[in-house]
C-alpha cells in the first residue's frame, strides 16, 4: 500500500493507475476510521479497480476550534486498517499540501442548502467541505468518489457540485451502517457516556415511526416531524437540533409528503452531537 503526504505524489499515483487501466475509486474520509468506513472501501473494493482512501481532518469545515481541536485522529489505527481492507493507496496531507499557501483554490458555493440544518448549526460547514472536496477531487484526477448516505445533505450539495462544476467523477451514495439497536456509526459515537449511548438509538427510532407513518398513509410532515420529536425528546439527556422532512430531489422541507422524501435529525448528547436520516417509504399499497 502507497502512503503520500503531498499532492504531487498522490496525483501521480492515481494517474499511474489509470494509465495501467485500472478506473479509480476514491474514499474520502477524516480518519478515525470505522466500520462505515470499511464498507465504503469495500464498496469501492467490489467494483474493482484502484482503490485510493485520503485521511485529512479538514479546518475549513469547523468554526469552532475546540471541537476540531477534539476530533479523533490515530493515523496508525487508519493506517493498518486500510492495509488490513486492501486499500491501494492512502493520501494522508498537511494542511499546506491539501491548501498550499498563496494559491487561489476554488471555494465551490453551498447555495441556499447550505445555510440550513447542518449549515444552520454549524456556520461555514458547507463551504469548507466544498472547498476540500472539490480539491480532493482535482488532485485524485477522474474517479469513482464513495460517500456514505448517513450525511445526507452533504451527500446532496457535493453531487450538486460536481454536476455543476462538470467535475469528472461519479459520486456513489453507499447505505449508512448501523449498529445492531439502529445508531448510525459514526467516529464521534466513541465520545457518548455508557448512558448516552444506551439513548443514542433514540434519533432513530423516531425516523423508523415516522417512516411507518409514512408508509400507514400519513401526509403532513408535522404530524412525522412530531413523532421524531417525541421519541427523541423521550431520551432524558439528547437535546434535539432540528426535525425536518425534505424533498429527496431539492432538500428543501416539505408541509406535505407528495413526493419522494426524506426524514432528517440531530440531536446533542451533552457535548457529542449526532445526525441521521431515512428515506421515507410511499404509502402502502
Amino acid at each position: 500500500m502507497d502512503v503520500s503526504r503531498d499532492a504531487a505524489g498522490f496525483s501521480a499515483i492515481t494517474d499511474a493507475a489509470r494509465r495501467s487501466g485500472r478506473a479509480m475509486g476514491l474514499v474520502p474520509t477524516m480518519g478515525a476510521l470505522h466500520q462505515g468506513h470499511d464498507a465504503l472501501i469495500s464498496r469501492a473494493r467490489d467494483r474493482g479497480g484502484f482503490v485510493a482512501v485520503s485521511i485529512f481532518v479538514n479546518p475549513m469545515q469547523f468554526s469552532d476550534a475546540d471541537d476540531l481541536a477534539a476530533y479523533p485522529r490515530d493515523e496508525a489505527a487508519d493506517l493498518a486498517r486500510c492495509e488490513r481492507l486492501g486499500v491501494d493507496a492512502v493520501w494522508s496531507p498537511s494542511v499546506e499540501q491539501v491548501y498550499p499557501p498563496g494559491v487561489d483554490l476554488p471555494a465551490p458555493d453551498p447555495g441556499s442548502i447550505g445555510s440550513t440544518f447542518e449549515g444552520a448549526s454549524r456556520p461555514g460547514h458547507f463551504p469548507g467541505v466544498l472547498m476540500v472536496v472539490h480539491r480532493l477531487l482535482s488532485v485524485t484526477g477522474p474517479t469513482s468518489a464513495y460517500l456514505g448516505q448517513k450525511d445526507a445533505q452533504q451527500l446532496f450539495l457535493v453531487r450538486r457540485m460536481v454536476a455543476r462544476e462538470q467535475l469528472a467523477a461519479e459520486i456513489v451514495a453507499c447505505p449508512t451502517v448501523r449498529e445492531a439497536d439502529g445508531l448510525a456509526v459514526a467516529s464521534r459515537n466513541r465520545n457518548l457516556t455508557p448512558a448516552e449511548r444506551e439513548q443514542a438509538p433514540s434519533l432513530f427510532l423516531g425516523l423508523s415511526e415516522a417512516a411507518a407513518a409514512a408508509r400507514g398513509g400519513e401526509p403532513v410532515a408535522a404530524v412525522l416531524i412530531a413523532t421524531i420529536a417525541r421519541e427523541v425528546g423521550a431520551a432524558g439527556l439528547a437535546r434535539l437540533d432540528y426535525a425536518a422532512i425534505v424533498d429527496e430531489a431539492t432538500f428543501e422541507p416539505l408541509t406535505t409528503v407528495d413526493r419522494p422524501a426524506r426524514a432528517i435529525v440531530a440531536a446533542r448528547f451533552s457535548e457529542v452531537r449526532l445526525i441521521d436520516n431515512l428515506l421515507l417509504p410511499g404509502p402502502a399499497a
